[in-house]
């Protein structure tokens, strides 16, 4: 059964406990590290066509996550804009000590 959330706080934690195992977190936010090392490359060498490279390491290390770790779909085939709000939520979670890469 599909859930309904009304904003994104609602959806957060929903999104937390579909990102339990830590071997997901860890493909999320080492995806995340290198989205923003593919923007950063392409601003500073103006080389523009490395932009479509974001949704294939984006989604493609946190897919293999989900697939191969946590054993569910991405929350990105019902809630694709949460969903990326999520990512970047928890990627700066992770980077102030909020959420841990460790088994909890």
């Amino acid at each position: 059964m599909s859930q309904s959330f009304n904003s994104f706080s609602e959806f957060y934690p929903y999104y937390l406990k579909e990102h339990s195992n830590p071997t997901c977190r860890l493909l999320h936010f080492i995806g995340s590290w290198l989205v923003l090392g593919v923007i950063a490359t392409a601003l500073l060498s103006s080389t523009w066509i490395l932009l479509w490279l974001i949704p294939v390491i984006g989604y493609g290390f946190a897919w293999v996550g989900h697939f191969f770790f946590e054993h569910n779909k991405p929350a990105t085939f019902k809630y694709p804009i949460y969903s990326l709000m999520g990512d970047w939520v928890m990627f700066k979670d992770i980077l102030i000590g909020k959420i841990s890469l460790s088994q909890e």
